[in-house]
């Protein structure tokens, strides 16, 4: 098939490695909707590991999809099916053509043989007497099949006639004329699938055919239904236990299956003849398609009624406790209430429990069990483990020793691993004290008893009990067993039999459950003898009454089976059971095909063995069923068509639910789907399909086996042949695998030979399942594979080990044994389904949208009724969660997924359809506030796309983690977890954050580009980013995914402005910053204001962190910064303003700058201490001189006179060394306070020349001593000698009259002048201060304005001009109050020197790292080591230029920041690469040209100028720290 494919253009994903093709159209119809419909076959191919063409291609089993499309998809997704007007090709006519090409005479001669031979043969077979068949009817049988293999003759053979001689050749007890029928009916049927469906329903349809064919008839007949008809749907159901159904209701379900194809053939037919008839009126045609659709779906609904009872669904599955879905969402994960760590109360086994202490499920959270079970439990009581906790499992049991206040608080003794264990409260279920359990086990098993009917009860009957085993029987069956006391007196009397036993037999056909519960006793154990023969004699009397046969024998099939096996069954019981089986299988084959699938063949052969062959008609009975084996293959096949047919017809019902939105009017349709997805629900835990695991010695160590680590055993300790392990399994399990682990380094302990034997209890372990002789070098040994029969205990007896070893050693024990269902089978075509119709719909809807972008507004309401449908169908028919999240999910795969990515995905302009629509969403934003616009309705339309997309975006669960957890606290060891991932998110939340992200982008970057130069650009950015964030929260809602989309796009536009451009815009930010604080200084309602503008602005100011403008944004920042602090002192709004957007500072220079105000701050304290303890020295030496003077005063006059003035030389002598520190501790007037911050410059921006102070020349005597006594203070609080340098840095308060001057520390010293003189020359000032004249300037501006106390007068014989004092007395208020006169802020300009000398600094680098990973080649550097090399190498030179030094000035330092900048930058552009296996590698990648400066080459191996390289839009992170000379490390400091 795979050679054979005409359309290959579009290929659906169906699975891994599984994709669909449409193949062929199959036929044409009118939709519902009046628009025409095609049928396409897509053929379902797996593509294997070679690749795309050739061998790598195989053909599935020829597995197809029919599915309905509509021209748009069919125009999407099948082009080659479409002409070149663009109309679809309709079906094939080549049926026609070959009826065209006969002439009609010729026609009408076949047409009157064909007549002839079916007399003639009517009569042969009317004349056929003898037991052989004449020649000449098997001839003219041959030349009617030879006539009935021409299609235009079809017709022709739907006489009646033909019917009737089918039905008598296929009733001939000759096998040659029943295989003559079975070629005519071949031939019939080999033209197109109506015309063989329409041949064998008119078959199956005879009257009364089930009694008018015999087994042999029957299955030839089921023979041709399987090969012709029923292959159409090849679906596996390997694995799974099918039921034995006998061929009379087989051919039942064949019947049924007929007709209802037949129906819907004959629906898809009148659909597509209703267009092309145009005389018939439309209520005529529509009344035809409802009676079809109607008898459809009584059809329908009655196969799958026959199908549930066939299937025997209406019996198994039964769980009384089982709660109808939730209804919630399909699309999102369910999350389960309550604590996580409890599992649900289902899952956990049939337990006894006590009925004095209350289960874990009846309280409302683990918190309030735990409470409970602290309060309640005793020393000595009986508890279970509930939980799986470290070293202890689930259901593990032990008795409660303690408690205390550790963690784990609770100390059980455990059975299972023979010590104690502590545990939590909520992990224990209390079981009592022992004699309560005890008590409690009985009643357990008394009402279990009760519940299960005939047999528990069976086995469970004392043995002295006056009444008979057959009375207790229909006791147990309640008010229908005394059925079973009447058919035994009624069969134990002759007389009466023949008009007794058939009322009785009816009454069994109406009520089978006493029958079925007299079957079911011969399954229960060999001791109930007496009943055992009663049950047999009763079923071998009831063979001989015809009616008899209509009863289900093949429901209870097994239990013979299972006393057949039985080593334990009496001899005679087993005689009789072989008597009645050859009675019943000679009354009905059928009774012989379900033995043989039942393996009955090898189960009398043992039995025949173990007797030596002295049974009585167990020969035959075992040939009769070997002889049945084809026979049971064929049901088998039958079966497994019908069921995959059925299948098929739903999914094709749910298609057409989903493509009409018409409602499922089938009968039973819920009823089918719940049992398909029966056992969705149910966890196929596989480690957990026993109750305990016990072993014959060690049982503390059992749990090794168990613990899936090779590196752990059981070892057992006994005589050599009696160890064993025994599993005690759930109840109906089926095992599909027992494996046991050993290893060949345990030497003698390995086992050698081991039996495997099965039975119901442990004291009835007598039937071997199987025995294997292990190798030396095997690890894995399997035991058992796919059992038929359920076993409840399973025992492993090593009966020998390797080299005549002992004692054995187990490494562990695996069990496969979950019971298959039909549910992976059908959640595999269900999803194969969905995936294919939805993506198939996607495609059309992205041609659509691709087509016309503005039908993307009407994406949502599409997939809003597309996901409701799905919903509402979930809701009523799916029976679990499981089931319906897997339609969910594929759902949302198929078809929001792939719409998703279309929408998303740039056209070659480079636009997408949803950024296309965000971005006419956010030009009409503002006009959408009128509702009555049409703006308002397009906003509404884009809103309700996006809130679809996201809000029922799936998460991506964490797998759960299958390790136990690491013991902590008491039961501590050294046993690891696995850590569980995080999901990560969808290809749809990342397709649609993208969209997003270059959305922003796109808008950010045209605003930068149009108004970055604006005044006002700070401002309208700000508003311009407070309406992105309102979108984005309007449209995705308060996602932290769009959000960092958001701040991702505007980084992107800001990278790529040009390295000048950028260093404006974040100049203007740190400028608007720096004008919102100060402005927040003036209070009230402006104040306010200022704060808010301030807060906008830094939310758009936290994108710089991570970029490269942080680097210059910082720069500036810190300069204006500076200025702030130094001019108007600090406030809690720098702390405030610097923890909000601290990020943006790659190198926290403006925090360093806070914490070394703070240091000052202490310091200063300090040095008042400090000041206080010099004073109190002085008054302490003033004192002791004054006291020596007194002492000397009863003396001459002279000699006071002469020790007076010693000591006053003394005193003088002392203060000499200190005079110019104290010269102002004796200062008459008032003192000033000085305040001294010690600035590093390491953060702080200080020049060190321009700004640098002499207080001795500068500043007055009685400030001078407070400088000096500081500068002594530093250095011995320091502990070693450092300079202070004196600035100009700091401001003042000086008070002038009645007003208190603010004012910088030039002007302070400026105006102290004027105490002295009354008029000071500029050019003076000039020469004693040594500060530029550009600085004095901006310092006399102030205090010559109009507010200021100085006047400004211009002399030609003095150049600069005089400052004198102001006159204020003509004044006519005098001036009072506060006054500011500190200079304004003067701010920087990216364009200037500055800005460009960090742009060669940064294109340095740059070139610096292109060079040395250029010479490193492909193996790359680390970027550690290349961090490294590039500041080696700016440090060591040539690099920088000596000539470009001075250029790039205070920008010329280096530091580490600012070359991982530029290799961010780097790597960004495409330039680096990092290697795929070790991320932090980094390696050139393509030639890139730079622009270098003309100098000197930067490579020092190189000779001649460097080759160009160009870099256009380079910014760099952090901005250089102010030179410093290599001598010493130097403290700046001002005063205020």
């Amino acid at each position: 098939m795979v050679g054979e494919l005409r359309y290959r253009e579009f290929r659906v994903p169906l699975g891994p490695g599984l994709h669909a093709y449409p193949d062929e159209l199959i036929r044409q119809r009118v939709g519902h909707d009046g628009h025409p419909e095609y049928q396409i076959r897509w053929l379902i191919l797996r593509r294997g590991d070679e690749g795309e063409a050739g061998s790598g291609q195989v053909d599935c089993k020829a597995e197809h999809i029919l599915l309905w499309m509509s021209n748009d998809e069919i125009y999407a997704n099948c082009h080659k099916m479409l002409d070149e007007d663009g109309q679809v090709v309709g079906p094939s006519q080549e049926s026609a053509a070959e009826t065209g090409a006969l002439d009609k005479s010729v026609l009408g001669e076949m047409e009157t043989d064909v007549k002839s031979l079916i007399q003639r043969a009517l009569r042969q077979l009317e004349e056929c007497v003898g037991a052989t068949p004449p020649a000449p009817l098997l001839h003219t049988v041959h030349v009617l099949s030879a006539y009935a293999s021409i299609e235009p003759l079809t017709g022709i053979f739907k006489d009646p006639r033909v019917l009737d001689l089918l039905m008598r050749m296929l009733n001939s007890p000759d096998y040659q004329i029943r295989w003559s029928a079975g070629r005519m009916i071949q031939a019939l049927s080999s033209h197109d699938a109506g015309t063989r469906t329409q041949i064998l329903l008119s078959l199956s349809q005879q009257e009364a055919i089930e009694k008018q064919l015999d087994f042999d008839s029957r299955c030839a007949l089921l023979a041709l239904f399987a090969q012709a008809t029923l292959a159409e749907h090849p679906m596996s159901f390997e694995g799974i236990q099918l039921p034995q159904v006998p061929g009379r209701l087989l051919f039942s379900l064949v019947k049924h299956y007929l007709h209802v194809t037949s129906l819907l053939d004959q629906l898809n037919d009148n659909a597509g003849e209703s267009g092309a008839q145009n005389n018939s009126a439309p209520e005529d045609l529509s009344g035809d398609r409802a009676r079809l659709e109607l008898e459809y779906s009584m059809a329908m609904g009655t196969l799958i009624s026959e199908l549930v009872q066939a299937m025997r669904w209406d019996r198994a599955w039964n769980r009384p406790g089982s709660s109808p879905r939730s209804p919630c969402s399909i699309f999102q994960p369910q999350v389960a209430d309550g604590d996580p760590q409890l599992p649900p109360t289902e899952a956990q086994p049939a337990l006894r429990r006590s009925r004095r202490f209350r289960p874990r499920s009846q309280f409302a959270s683990g918190n309030t069990y735990a409470l409970y079970v602290r309060d309640t439990l005793e020393p000595g009581m009986r508890v279970r483990m509930l939980d799986n906790f470290e070293e202890i499992s689930a259901g593990d049991e032990g008795e409660f020793q303690q408690s205390n206040s550790g963690v784990p608080p609770a100390q059980v003794f455990w059975e299972s691993t023979g010590r104690t264990y502590w545990v939590h409260w909520h992990m224990l279920e209390i079981l009592g004290f022992e004699e309560d359990m005890e008590d409690m086990v009985e009643a357990d098993e008394y009402q279990r008893a009760m519940i299960s009917g005939a047999l528990d009860r069976a086995k469970e009957a004392p043995c002295k009990s006056p009444e008979s085993p057959l009375q207790r029987l229909a006791e147990d069956c309640g008010p229908t067993g005394k059925i079973l006391l009447d058919l035994e007196q009624a069969l134990s009397s002759e007389s009466s039999r023949q008009h007794a036993v058939p009322p009785l037999l009816l009454q069994l056909q109406r009520q089978p459950q006493p029958f079925l519960a007299l079957m079911e006793s011969l399954g229960t154990p060999a001791t109930n003898r007496a009943l055992h023969l009663t049950a047999l004699r009763i079923l071998k009397q009831l063979v001989d009454f015809p009616d008899a046969l209509l009863l289900p024998w093949h429901e209870a099939m097994s239990a013979c089976m299972a006393c057949l096996r039985s080593p334990n069954t009496d001899r005679e019981v087993l005689q009789e059971l072989i008597v009645f089986l050859h009675h019943l299988t000679s009354a009905s084959r059928d009774y012989a095909v379900v033995l043989n699938q039942l393996g009955a063949r090898d189960a009398i052969s043992k039995a025949l063995e173990k007797h030596l062959g002295k049974l009585e008609l167990a020969q035959e009975l075992r040939d009769v069923v070997f002889k049945c084996e084809k026979h049971a293959h064929l049901y088998r096949k039958l079966i497994t068509n019908i069921l995959g047919g059925c299948i098929q017809m739903v999914l094709g019902q749910i298609e057409d639910h989903r493509r009409t939105h018409r409602p499922i009017n089938i009968p039973f349709f819920d009823v089918f789907l719940r049992y398909l997805c029966q056992g969705s629900s149910m966890g196929e835990n596989e480690d957990k399909c026993w109750e305990k695991v016990e072993v014959s010695s060690n049982p503390h160590r059992a749990s090794k086996l168990t613990d899936r680590n090779p590196k752990t055993y059981w070892e057992s300790s006994g005589s050599a042949g009696s160890h064993f392990i025994t599993l005690h399994m759930r109840q109906g399990v089926l095992i599909r695998q027992l494996i046991l682990l050993v290893a060949g380094e345990d030497s003698s302990y390995m086992p050698a030979r081991v039996v495997v034997c099965g039975g119901d209890n442990a004291s009835s372990l007598t039937t071997e399942l199987n025995s294997v002789n292990v190798m030396p070098c095997a690890s894995r040994v399997i035991l058992l594979e796919n059992l038929t029969h359920p076993w409840p205990v399973i025992q492993i007896r090593i009966k020998r080990c390797q080299q005549g070893g002992i004692d054995t050693r187990i490494r562990g024990v695996e069990v496969l044994g979950p019971k298959p269902t039909f549910w992976p089978v059908f959640r595999e075509q269900l999803c194969r389904h969905t995936r294919l119709f939805y993506m198939v719909r996607a495609q059309a809807w992205s041609q659509d949208i691709a087509e016309n972008r503005r039908s993307l507004l009407h994406l949502s309401s599409r997939l809003n009724g597309a996901l409701r449908q799905e919903q509402n169908f979930a809701d009523y028919f799916l029976p679990d969660d499981e089931a319906a999240q897997a339609l969910g999910k594929t759902c949302w795969e198929a078809l929001v997924s792939p719409l998703v990515q279309n929408i998303t995905s740039p056209d070659e302009d480079g636009i997408s359809p949803l950024g296309w629509l965000l971005d006419q969403y956010l030009e009409c934003r503002e006009a959408a506030h009128n509702p009555q616009s049409r703006a308002a309705a397009f906003s509404s339309r884009v809103r309700r796309l996006t809130h679809l997309l996201v809000h029922v975006e799936p998460c991506q669960a964490p797998p759960p983690v299958v390790a136990t957890p690491r013991p902590k606290g008491r039961n501590r060891s050294h046993d690891w977890s696995s850590l569980a991932t995080r999901g990560l998110p969808s290809s749809i939340m990342r397709n649609l954050t993208r969209c997003w992200r270059a959305v922003v982008e796109e808008q950010v970057h045209s605003f930068l580009t149009s108004h970055w130069r604006d005044d006002d650009f700070v401002p309208r950015y700000c508003e311009h980013f407070y309406n992105l964030q309102k979108s984005s929260s309007e449209l995705f809602g308060p996602r932290a995914a769009f959000l960092l989309a958001l701040q991702n796009g505007c980084a992107g536009a800001l990278l790529k402005l040009p390295f000048l451009r950028a260093a404006h815009v974040s100049e203007q930010f740190a400028r608007n910053i720096d004008q919102r604080i100060q402005g927040s200084r003036i209070g009230g309602t402006r104040g306010m204001e200022m704060l808010a503008q301030l807060q906008r602005c830094l939310e758009s100011v936290l994108i710089f962190s991570g970029l490269e403008i942080a680097t210059t944004f910082e720069h500036y920042y810190q300069q204006y910064m500076s200025d702030r602090l130094l001019g108007v002192g600090s406030s809690w709004l720098e702390g405030a303003v610097l923890e909000q957007i601290g990020s943006c500072f790659p190198n926290r220079l403006p925090q360093q700058m806070l914490r070394s105000l703070s240091t000052s701050e202490e310091l200063q304290r300090q040095f008042h201490v400090y000041q206080l303890q010099r004073l109190d020295q002085e008054l302490l030496r003033l004192e002791d001189a004054e006291k020596k003077i007194q002492v000397g005063q009863e003396a001459s006059s002279q000699e006071c006179e002469s020790k007076k003035k010693e000591a006053a030389g003394a005193v003088a002598a002392l203060d000499l060394g200190e005079e110019e520190e104290n010269e102002d501790l004796y200062y008459e007037g008032v003192m000033p306070e000085v305040s001294v911050l010690v600035l590093s410059p390491r953060c702080w921006p200080v020049a060190s020349i321009c700004h640098t102070m002499d207080p001795r020349i500068c500043l007055p005597a009685y400030l001078r001593g407070t400088l000096n006594r500081y500068s002594n203070f530093y250095n011995r609080s320091r502990g070693m000698q450092r300079r202070l340098q004196w600035t100009w840095l700091g401001q003042a308060e000086l008070q002038f009259g009645d007003q208190t001057l603010h004012v910088s520390t030039v002007q302070m010293w400026l105006l102290l002048y004027f105490n002295d003189l009354k008029a000071v020359c500029v050019d003076s000032l000039l020469a004693l201060s040594g500060l530029s004249a550009d600085l004095l300037n901006q310092a006399i501006g102030p205090l010559t304005s109009s507010r200021g106390p100085l006047d400004f007068h211009e002399q030609e014989n003095i150049p600069g001009g005089v400052l004198k004092v102001r006159d204020t007395s003509e004044e006519p208020r005098p001036r009072r109050g506060s006054v500011w006169l500190i200079p304004p802020q003067t701010y920087l300009r990216a364009e200037d020197e500055g800005g460009r000398n960090l742009e060669k600094r940064r294109n340095l680098l740059n070139c610096l790292i292109v060079r040395i990973l250029k010479a490193h080649g492909d193996e790359g550097l680390h970027i550690d080591q290349l961090v490294c090399l590039v500041l080696e190498a700016w440090q060591k030179g040539p690099c920088p230029p000596r000539g470009l030094l001075s250029s790039l000035g205070k920008g010329s330092a280096c530091s580490s920041t600012d070359v991982l900048s530029c290799i961010l930058h780097l790597l960004s552009k495409g330039t680096l690469r990092r290697h795929d296996d070790r991320p932090q590698t980094l390696a050139y990648a393509v030639p890139v040209t730079v622009m270098e400066p003309h100098t000197e080459s930067l490579n020092p191996g190189s000779s001649g100028p460097n080759p160009p390289l160009t870099f256009h839009t380079l910014q760099i992170r952090s901005r250089g720290v102010p030179y410093a000379s290599c001598s010493g490390t130097q403290s700046f400091s001002t005063f205020r």
